[in-house]
């Protein structure tokens, strides 16, 4: 039987918060973040930055461009964008 990891490097933690975020990560994968967060500040850091900006987005009443809207701006920007290259 193989050795159980249970420090990581710190893009791997930095990994695993993001999927945490989008709650993709496994159980095994959050509980070694969390160890890794107890000695690394700046995943702490990291960490702490990424669920702030979680909250602000969910709290953001945003609105997004229908399909067509965006095809339709998309079109005109390419029209755009040829009429100046020439």
């Amino acid at each position: 039987m193989g050795k159980i990891k249970f420090i990581i490097p710190c893009d791997e933690a930095n990994h695993v918060c993001d999927k945490t975020q989008y709650k993709d990560a496994t159980l095994w994968e959050k509980v070694k973040l969390n160890i890794h967060l107890i000695y690394c500040r700046a995943c702490r850091e990291y960490t702490k930055n990424n669920s702030k900006l979680t909250k602000t987005i969910k709290k953001a009443d945003v609105e997004c461009l229908s399909t067509s809207t965006k095809a339709d701006m998309k079109k005109e920007f390419e029209k755009v964008l040829n009429e100046v290259s020439n």
